[in-house]
């Protein structure tokens, strides 16, 4: 079997018109339409009938991740217009939860629009009306990264957090391919009604669909669901520009799952349905690491990480089952007093990847030549192009406003 390394992305891509990208959401979230594969047949339906179509007893994970308003516009005293899009705290590793309820000053790695009007030395700076008077925020560039910068902010008065901060002057980062100004709708539609924890710069869109009425149709069905937390970073949209995947530099997200949660995959086994590539992600990343503590149960909570191409050196190595992977999980959680798991994952999952934990997929349509494609015809193989092909044919619409798929999971493993 190919490693996944050796893949050419150019064998994962297809043609997407433009007027196949949905620009806006429909009216109802759960209106939108529902492709379903399973067992080499695909079919559809609408969102709002999704219970129909899961097993009694199922589990659904989400990812609760909130947007945040990630674009500061800064104007600089000649009139020219400066972009700062905060990606993630800095230094790498930091805890997001606690930096969003810092409070007077913020360091985050920033991409910048306008880069070269920032002459160096030059302070930016921004003045806030808001009920309680004038907030002044000033920002400074510090240091150069290799696609971003490190910016310091600071604002005064300093009474408020990081997080009330952005929702004061900060706007919802749109994806790059919806070409138009954010509208005061997108404040609400660009978020999961589930969103609960502050740090994602993109939404994890396959659950921008799901609404009171399904989830009381899922209870309904005897269908569970929970959450975990992974904070969606810009490197979602990361094209990859390398010939084959080995080249390419996978982007790395820091998850955050309940020992709980952990305790109930074990349980539940079968029939595990991820909402979204970021929840599958975590998902199949929980696997690795019970792994990697199975082998190295002294392994300290820093160094608790799963790397890019990790699930793919073990494969000469005696298969360690998920139970197993779970309980050493579970036990080394307990052992250290952990009520919860917070890790960095960078897994690629792609082509030769074989699914340990997740059932199912729900997911949008990605863009062509993505890491998310990838993910996909891991997933269920070739047949990849043939739901892309039926999608384009029969209306669907196509990235984070668009339509989606419910994927049941080839776990045969798909030869490449």
């Amino acid at each position: 079997m190919l490693h996944p390394g050796q893949l050419s992305i150019k064998d994962f891509t297809y043609e997407l018109p433009e007027n196949k990208i949905a620009k806006f959401p429909l009216a109802e979230r759960d209106a939108s339409r529902l492709l379903i594969y399973k067992d080499g047949l695909i079919t559809e339906d609408l969102y709002c009938n999704l219970a129909k179509h899961l097993p009694k007893k199922s589990l659904l994970i989400f990812n609760d991740t909130k947007v945040i308003e990630a674009r500061i516009i800064f104007q600089k005293p000649s009139g020219g217009l400066i972009e700062v899009f905060c990606l993630d705290p800095h230094p790498p590793g930091s805890d997001i939860n606690l930096v969003m309820q810092q409070r007077g000053s913020a360091r985050w790695a920033c991409m910048i629009g306008g880069a070269g009007k920032w002459k160096h030395g030059m302070v930016l700076q921004k003045k806030i009306q808001c009920q309680s008077g004038e907030i002044v925020l000033r920002a400074s560039i510090t240091e150069r990264l290799k696609d971003s910068f490190v910016i310091d902010l600071h604002w005064e008065p300093s009474d408020i957090s990081f997080a009330e901060l952005l929702h004061l002057t900060g706007t919802i980062p749109l994806p790059p391919y919806i070409k138009r100004a954010v509208e005061e709708t997108d404040m609400e539609r660009y978020q999961t009604i589930y969103a609960h924890y502050d740090g994602s710069v993109a939404a994890p869109t396959a659950g921008l669909h799901f609404t009171e009425k399904i989830f009381e149709s899922l209870a309904l069905n005897n269908i569970s669901h929970e959450f975990i937390t992974l904070h969606v970073g810009a490197g979602t949209f990361k094209p990859v520009k390398s010939h084959q995947m080995q080249d390419h530099e996978m982007h790395a997200e820091y998850m955050n799952v309940k020992l709980d949660l952990v305790e109930k995959i074990a349980r539940q086994k079968e029939n595990i349905f991820c909402v979204g590539t970021t929840t599958l992600r975590s998902v199949e990343s929980l696997y690795w690491l019970g792994v990697k503590l199975y082998k190295h149960p002294e392994t300290d909570p820093k160094e608790l990480e799963v790397r890019q191409w990790e699930p793919y050196e073990s494969r000469n190595e005696p298969e360690i089952t998920v139970e197993n992977s779970l309980w050493a999980l579970i036990g080394w959680m307990k052992k250290h007093r952990m009520k919860q798991v917070f890790a960095n994952t960078q897994i690629l999952i792609a082509p030769g990847y074989v699914s340990k934990i997740a059932s199912g997929l729900i997911t949008n349509f990605h863009q062509p030549q993505s890491t998310l494609l990838l993910l996909v015809a891991a997933l269920v193989g070739n047949d990849w192009k043939r739901v892309y092909d039926y999608a384009l044919a029969n209306g669907f619409r196509f990235l984070s406003y668009g339509d989606g798929c419910l994927f049941y999971i080839t776990k045969s493993g798909i030869q490449v």
